[in-house]
């Protein structure tokens, strides 16, 4: 019900509105501290009246007002955040989320628009430290939700309490709540009906004690006898479950609390902190025998339809999960493991792992699931185990199925490695030595380590490869890997638009449009424009960047990132002769004179246009101005227009180039007019081109000056031995771009002009295997992940190379749908062209001693559907007893035809191999098919 109050109509304007809220909001946020109140407000109200203020920034906003549906720009009525609270109009919907639901605002905030608009009802929450330094804020939406549970003589009662609280403060609270006298009370942490600690501790608050949400507190009155227990004293007694059930609930505010201010508010749901030392009181408390009993072989059905169709309540938001865990439990060797009697192979003393409480959590969640019958199970039990261990997935928000999925599959392995004290062992360098020999020593040294029924069935082994760029020092390395992350773009190719320069002037400039690797190297790049314009061996091409007239930068490095080109930027290649040792660049700028104004007077300078020509010049010899002249002629003679040559003559000549290439392999460019008088003007005046034209040339030397290269030709000059560039200005006068076609360098084309999509272009899916070849692509480092190179002694920016070497059982394979920037989230909605059968991965291993086909077939996938912390999560999985695709929705289990499994919304894909003649499952005994060791169920 909402809460009704008077208020005062405001008087401002909707801008002025606006205005004061927005200078409220930021003085509060700059003084926001630990123990303030933040308010809830329902996002539905919010977004009205920020419509409502904001009416005056819409365009054309008098016409929109004059529509039925403007309803958005007229004063919202009375707060009204009815919608938060959960039937029983007491607490606030489990299920709610910052953004989506409600927001949150600052005191003096929520006092000002509540003085103005009233309404209810009134929802504050504190603000308090979080993180483990405890640095950071958050305003704690969700307190802590406990049962306290009275023994022995009853009762029952749910409070809310700030995890910020003390024990001693909930010591008091329980008296308070059942009326009894402190000195009579002991309280127990009962996580999970078993008693863990007693809390003595008055001072500790409860988020350092672990206590989770939802969990039980016991509360043990002692007889007057007894008197206080001292502290530590273990109790005797257990609860029985004979409780009375009441109706109080209770809600209790933290008396002191506690935003993650940077970048904004952000919401705390109960998350509290990972495992601590007090769980291991519980092994003291609770022998092996009775988590056997606890954890005991229930009715399994192994056979038949009537197992493995049950599905998983929705608790809130907790689809992520519930999608992992159907694959998980629906992957035959964890299915069989589970429902065997695997607590045997619980490692209790690994310090890695949960001790076993993670493990014990799945196994029994999965034998509910495989049991007989349909109804869906609540993980509840599930989920506090998980939030205990992992703090990130705790509360109510929505998460990452595929982060919890690598967390489950490690905290499994860890919970059930074989492994009870884990020897050190120092890796060798290869050295030279053979492939097979290093990795399967390095495949022994991991397994020495590592062994469990995770590490049998999902883990493989890949080969890293690492090359310093300066010294070409080489480290092979082989590790393991759990599932592969395959990169995921939205096209796979992209087209790229270069004009090639010739240097020796045997031909104009062509602009050509190659097709490269959308996430390709230069060294795509090139390869495709030499293919194109026919780059001769003893020739390349230098790739560079245009800015402004000039060149802005060298693409001589082959892993630049073609990424790093924007489609707007303007790139040219010119052919060059495959360089000796000392060899240096000349760069010819083009500049013309520009007429302006400046204070009044007219002012004339000389300012850069058109395109630079390159060219390559051996700094072995005697260079004079005159070799620089003859070179910057050469470079512009296809330019030069032909109109003193005859006609006939061109013709006569083309005609005679024709006839001395019978083959008729001449490119076009031989043929045109201007390079025809050029061949023409060369054979009248001998090796020299025709120079009937004087260029104003300048060259700039080492101290910045400018060398005036058109008088004393045969005069020596001394090359810049700084730079690897020599810089040339070439100054055209109206009469010289008359005599020359310098169109040719004014219109350089953008590196990918916009226009319509093709359709075969946006009807084209991205094939899985073009996904798993941009993984496996040689790339260098990222700068931040640098490697110490241990010939050079220094941190280098190496080039890795990843090669697949061993493949598991079950190849669980990621699509990076997902990306993070520190602005902006976003998700890749790319439909992926995946096998269901036969994916065939033999071509990619490169242990090429594996014998026989590396064949798969796809039996589950998860997939996620809308937008990024605000989607839902489902489960396709096909039941191999059955040989029957189904959609597991939650709660909700469909038949699919195989034909829908396929999906834009595709996430995690979960790949078995098909069984070779020489696998074989027997006598309880996995075969991996030779890639990973035998596992045997103990």
């Amino acid at each position: 019900m909402a809460e009704v109050s008077m208020c005062r109509r405001s008087s401002l304007s909707p801008d002025e509105e606006r205005i004061l809220i927005k200078d409220i909001a930021l003085a509060a946020e700059a003084k926001s501290k630990e123990g303030d109140t933040f308010f809830l407000i329902t996002q539905r109200w919010w977004q009205h009246w920020i419509d409502y203020v904001n009416q005056e920034q819409q365009p054309d906003v008098s016409e929109l007002c004059d529509l039925a549906d403007s309803s958005s720009f007229k004063r919202p009525a009375g707060i009204d955040n009815s919608d938060l609270i959960s039937d029983d109009a007491i607490e606030i919907q489990d299920t709610l989320l910052e953004g989506r639901d409600y927001v949150l605002l600052p005191q003096q905030v929520w006092n000002q628009l509540h003085t103005w608009y009233g309404g209810g009802p009134t929802l504050p929450r504190r603000v308090i430290s979080s993180g483990p330094s405890h640095t950071e804020m958050a305003v704690e939406v969700y307190p802590l939700r406990l049962q306290l549970l009275v023994v022995p003589k009853g009762g029952r009662s749910t409070i809310r309490i700030s995890k910020k609280e003390t024990i001693g403060e909930l010591h008091r609270r329980a008296c308070e709540i059942f009326d009894l006298s402190p000195e009579q009370v002991c309280i127990w942490d009962f996580y999970g009906r078993k008693q863990h600690a007693l809390m003595t501790d008055i001072d500790k608050t409860l988020d350092d004690a672990n206590i989770q949400m939802d969990q039980d507190i016991l509360v043990e009155v002692l007889s007057p006898d007894n008197g206080t227990r001292p502290s530590g004293y273990t109790s005797s007694v257990r609860y029985d479950g004979s409780l009375e059930k009441e109706a109080a609930s209770v809600l209790v505010e933290p008396s002191k609390s506690s935003l993650s201010i940077a970048g904004g508010l952000s919401a705390s749901k109960g998350a509290s902190r990972s495992y601590n030392t007090e769980l291991a009181q519980s092994q003291s408390l609770t022998s092996v025998r009775e988590l056997d009993t606890t954890y005991g072989t229930i009715g399994v059905s192994t056979r038949g339809s009537s197992g493995g169709l049950t599905g998983l309540q929705n608790l809130g938001n907790t689809c992520f999960m519930n999608s992992a865990i159907q694959c998980l439990v629906h992957t035959p060797e964890f299915a069989r493991y589970f429902r065997e009697d695997y607590h045997q192979e619980i490692n209790w003393e690994n310090t890695l792992g949960m001790r076993g409480e993670l493990a014990l959590a799945f196994g029994e969640l999965l034998r509910k699931l495989w049991a007989p019958g349909r109804t869906p199970v609540a993980p509840r039990p599930f989920k506090t185990k998980l939030a205990r261990f992992a703090p990130q997935f705790s509360g109510y928000n929505q998460h990452d199925s595929q982060e919890l999925l690598a967390f489950l599959l490690d905290g499994l392995h860890e919970d059930l490695n074989r492994v009870k004290q884990k020897p050190y062992i120092k890796s060798k360098d290869a050295d030279g030595r053979p492939d097979e020999e290093v990795a399967d020593e390095y495949w022994a040294n991991h397994i020495a380590r590592n062994d469990s029924i995770i590490v049998d069935v999902c883990q493989g082994q890949y080969k890293s490869t690492l090359v310093c760029p300066i010294c070409n020092k080489v480290s092979v390395t082989f590790d393991p890997f759990m599932y592969l992350s395959l990169p995921l773009q939205s096209t796979t190719t992209r087209t790229m638009t270069v004009t090639v320069f010739t240097c020796n002037g045997s031909a104009l400039p062509s602009a050509y449009t190659v097709t490269v690797p959308k996430q390709g190297r230069c060294r795509d790049l090139i390869q495709a424009l030499s293919n194109a314009s026919s780059v001769k061996h003893s020739e390349r091409l230098l790739l560079v960047e245009i800015q402004n007239h000039m060149i802005q930068r060298f693409l001589e490095d082959p892993l630049i990132l073609l990424s790093t080109i924007k489609d707007d930027d303007h790139l040219a290649a010119y052919k060059v002769q495959k360089a000796a040792k000392n060899t240096k660049y000349l760069q010819l700028i083009h500049r013309r004179k520009d007429q302006g104004t400046s204070d009044g007077q007219i002012t004339s300078g000389w300012l850069p246009y058109g395109t630079p020509l390159l060219s390559a010049i051996s700094c072995d010899d005697e260079i004079t101005r005159g070799n620089i002249q003859n070179m910057v002629h050469t470079m512009l003679s296809p330019m030069l227009r032909t109109e003193s040559l005859d006609h006939t003559d061109i013709s006569g000549a083309r005609s005679a180039i024709a006839a001395s290439n019978p083959s008729g392999n001449l490119r076009g460019e031989a043929c045109t007019d201007s390079a025809i008088s050029n061949s023409m003007n060369n054979d009248i005046t001998g090796s020299k081109p025709v120079k009937s034209l004087k260029l104003s040339l300048q060259l700039v030397d080492e101290s910045n000056a400018c060398i005036d290269l058109s008088v004393g030709e045969e005069k020596a000059i001394t090359l810049p031995s700084a730079s690897t560039s020599i810089l040339v200005y070439a100054d055209w006068s109206q009469k010289l771009l008359d005599k020359y076609q310098t169109h040719y360098l004014e219109n350089l084309p953008e590196v990918f002009k916009y226009g319509p999509v093709t359709k075969k272009a946006r009807t084209e899916p991205l094939s899985l295997y073009t996904c798993l070849e941009a993984f496996l692509r040689e790339e260098p480092l990222v700068p931040e992940d640098m490697w110490y190179c241990p010939q050079c002694k220094e941190r280098r920016q190496a080039s890795k190379k990843l090669d697949l070497w061993r493949l598991p059982e079950v190849l669980v394979i990621h699509l990076k749908r997902f990306s993070y920037s520190r602005s902006m989230k976003h998700k890749l909605e790319t439909f992926v062209n995946f096998p269901i059968h036969d994916f065939d991965l033999t071509n990619y291993i490169a242990h090429k001693s594996n014998s026989g086909h590396q064949l798969y077939e796809l039996y589950a996938l998860t997939n996620h559907y809308g937008s990024m912390g605000s989607g839902h999560y489902t489960a396709h999985i096909k039941l191999l007893d059955e040989n029957r695709w189904y959609s597991f929705d939650d709660s909700h289990i469909s038949p699919i035809n195989e034909e829908d499994v396929k999906s834009a919304a595709a996430y995690v894909l979960f790949y078995r191999r098909v069984k070779s003649e020489d696998s074989f499952v027997s006598n309880g005994v996995l075969s991996c098919g030779g890639d990973n060791k035998v596992a045997s169920h103990k």
